[in-house]
């Protein structure tokens, strides 16, 4: 990484998300209540056991079922009985290691959506794949391993579907699930153990506990709810857990602290929505929302996935669409950049475009530095000057990241060492 007059540069290797999926194959499995234990991965696994048979909560991925089977075994002292495999949702990280706990008579329940969250990753593996691999690639300890993510992750054969809850009950234990798709997944549920006041929540709050939910994604993926998640949290609110248990995190326990941190989670999203909503009312076009919200200060978030300004153009396009009535930059299959040649010819070559690039950069204007960049990269996409000015640009946006918005920070990393390359070629 280049550095700044200011010093380094943030990285989003050294960002919180890569702490809390961190994966360290030779850790065992932890107990973190008197029948639930913990094995760390990608995404954790749980294990809630009984005199009468287990309970798998999420298998991680592919390359990590196994893994945590071999680490409940061996703090237990003895083979699992499993009976039932509960998936929080449909991502990879979370029911890819399903082979491992899966045997004939085992229950696999999940959301009545997950088979629709399985097709989509399916049917769109080779698209998705390249554009994840910009931001999930500093979570996977080895590209083989990322690619299993898209191409090698085996289907769980689901036997239970529910659609708003469901319950089960094993070794005396009941189990209470219920669907909360206002998070990361739209086939999100969370489970709750009422007599030990322990709730198991999957991604449904983030990867990152005290960060903001995962309401956008750069990658691309199917709308989220800002308004569903205020009613999920709503919900986890009311049944006032004593242990929080999340997909990435440490368990969270006492009461008063759960329900102080999720109190302001739930507060911020609503923030952001009402404000969101507001601003619609008034007038105000969505980029200058996007700019003029943001969280009072004694809503900030944690480090997280993305700026407050995503969440904001995520609430905006749940309520009103893609289109904001701007006519030839949405409607047609035109886009801006068929004119750029030309716009670059008008302005004499692609030499003015440079140096306006470069001086927007030098006034601490990035964003209008790369917008000029782009426009002339479209004629010469190996001009040294729009290179250098695209640079330059790019790590004044990493450095404003301050390394807390981790999709943003390896966003921008990733088209800094393309623009680096290039320079260098």
């Amino acid at each position: 990484m280049t550095e700044t007059r200011s010093g380094a540069l943030p990285s989003s290797r050294a960002h919180p998300v890569l702490t809390a999926v961190a994966w360290n194959p030779d850790r065992p499995a932890e107990r973190i209540a008197d029948a639930v234990l913990m094995s760390r991965g990608t995404s954790n696994s749980y294990l809630v056991t009984s005199g009468d048979g287990d309970v798998v909560i999420n298998t991680g991925t592919p390359y990590q079922g196994q893994r945590h089977r071999e680490r409940y075994e061996q703090l237990l002292g003895r083979p699992l009985d499993v009976r039932a495999i509960i998936l929080t949702q449909s991502h990879p990280d979370h029911m890819g290691g399903w082979s491992a706990f899966a045997a004939p008579g085992v229950e696999t329940i999940a959301q009545r959506f997950y088979p629709d969250g399985r097709l989509d990753r399916t049917l769109l593996k080779d698209f998705f794949a390249p554009r994840s691999r910009r931001i999930v690639g500093g979570m996977s300890p080895s590209p083989e391993h990322l690619r299993t993510w898209f191409h090698g992750t085996e289907e769980a054969e689901v036997t239970t579907l529910f659609d708003q809850a469901h319950e089960l009950e094993v070794g005396g234990r009941r189990f209470e699930l219920f669907s909360t798709p206002g998070g990361e997944t739209l086939d999100s549920l969370s489970i709750w153990l009422p007599e030990e006041r322990i709730l198991f929540t999957g991604n449904l709050m983030g990867a990152i506990y005290g960060g903001l939910p995962h309401l956008y994604t750069p990658r691309g993926d199917r709308q989220r709810s800002a308004r569903f998640f205020i009613r999920d949290m709503d919900r986890l609110l009311a049944l006032e857990p004593e242990l929080l248990v999340t997909g990435h995190d440490e368990p969270i326990g006492g009461a008063e602290q759960i329900r102080s941190d999720l109190t302001k989670l739930r507060d911020a999203i609503a923030y952001i929505h009402d404000a969101t909503i507001a601003g619609m009312n008034e007038g105000k076009d969505l980029f200058t929302l996007m700019s003029e919200i943001e969280l009072p200060s004694e809503l900030a978030p944690g480090p997280g996935r993305g700026p407050v300004s995503w969440y904001v153009r995520a609430v905006w396009e749940e309520h009103a669409g893609w289109f904001r009535q701007e006519l030839t930059t949405e409607l047609y299959a035109v886009p801006q950049r068929a004119v750029w040649p030309e716009l670059v010819e008008l302005a004499g070559g692609v030499d003015p475009l440079a140096e306006r690039a470069a001086a927007h950069a030098a006034a601490g204007r990035p964003v209008e530095a790369l917008h000029f960049v782009e426009i002339g990269l479209s004629v010469d996409p190996r001009h040294v000057a729009l290179r250098e000015a695209q640079v330059a640009a790019l790590e004044q946006l990493i450095e404003q990241t301050g390394g807390r918005t981790y999709d943003e920070l390896a966003w921008l990393e990733g088209e800094l060492e393309q623009a680096q390359a290039a320079l260098a070629s």
